[in-house]
């Protein structure tokens, strides 16, 4: 693995193979501690946007390894702009050794990677979100196991986030449902590139207009916000069209009794998420939350050769 910008880049066996490396992280953070993997080595941190999971996820992992993080905020860099993305890919390679960026437009993290000397992560862009995608992966392992055959359903807007969790659901061999709004939907990119994986997997893809239909037996439900940053205009139309994909307690009758509930946060409760579900013994999002700083800690792991 040179880089780390789309789940759909890698095989089915070594998404697992991240998977297995950031449980097995996990289990020795809390059991032996921390193996200094990283010491000697820096994270560069690129960003466009605020961020909270991200940010402080990735820059613990490399602390918790014995590297260090930078954090290099947008006036810093003005990311194409200020100066050409070849020319800061080049120049960062020559002091760090590794990056990550979290950005507005997906060809951005995809002109950076072609240009390091060093491997780039992708922590989200406009299209997809595969650091939050291996989170999820991972919570979803840790409430089922292996289990090829389970119902992941997600209901909302068809963002980056959903994108990365259809196809490591395609991956992983996880039938996946989406219930969205007309106008809403998945990128017809994303969705052809989930279906040849499925092809290969046995997957099953269902797209759904009904969000009650697109949850039907679900092992997994998970929401995202209603309105993503940089769509802030958007808002009030947003908020006429999204309630009816509340998840709420009405929503989870309709899904398997030991649903899980996800949401990659931050969350607008009572909006997209009640408070009753959020809170309630259905939820995972908190450890979803924590799982981003184990799965990240494998990915850099792997990208830089230690495990």
């Amino acid at each position: 693995m040179k880089d780390f910008i789309a789940v759909s880049d890698y095989s089915s066996d070594e998404i697992q193979g991240l998977l297995d490396l950031a449980i097995d992280l996990k289990k020795e953070y809390f059991s032996s501690g921390n193996r200094p993997f990283f010491k000697g080595r820096v994270l560069g941190m690129i960003f466009q946007k605020p961020s909270l999971r991200t940010r402080v996820s990735f820059d613990m992992a490399m602390r918790q390894g014995g590297g260090d993080a930078l954090y290099l905020s947008p006036s810093e860099i003005g990311l194409g702009k200020r100066e050409s993305i070849a020319d800061v890919a080049r120049v960062l390679s020559g002091y760090v050794q590794i990056l990550m960026a979290r950005v507005f437009e997906h060809a951005h993290v995809v002109e950076l990677a072609k240009w390091a000397e060093v491997p780039v992560i992708n922590g989200l862009s406009d299209y997809n979100h595969p650091c939050q995608g291996m989170a999820d992966a991972m919570t979803i392992q840790e409430a089922f196991g292996k289990s090829r055959g389970l119902n992941v359903s997600y209901v909302g807007d068809g963002n980056n986030v959903a994108v990365s969790l259809m196809h490591v659901c395609a991956k992983l061999g996880w039938n996946f449902s989406i219930g969205s709004p007309q106008g809403y939907d998945l990128q017809p990119a994303a969705v052809k590139l989930a279906q040849e994986i499925a092809a290969q997997t046995g997957t099953r893809l269902h797209f759904a207009r009904d969000p009650h239909e697109a949850v039907r037996g679900a092992q997994v439900i998970y929401t995202d916000t209603w309105t993503s940053m940089g769509q802030e205009e958007e808002t009030a139309k947003r908020e006429k069209v999204f309630p009816p994909y509340q998840v709420n307690s009405e929503l989870l009758r309709g899904a398997d009794r030991d649903v899980i509930v996800m949401h990659c946060l931050p969350a607008h409760r009572n909006h997209e998420l009640t408070d009753e579900v959020a809170d309630g013994p259905h939820s995972r999002i908190f450890p979803q939350a924590h799982n981003r700083l184990h799965a990240q800690k494998a990915i850099l792991a792997r990208l830089l050769g230690v495990a």
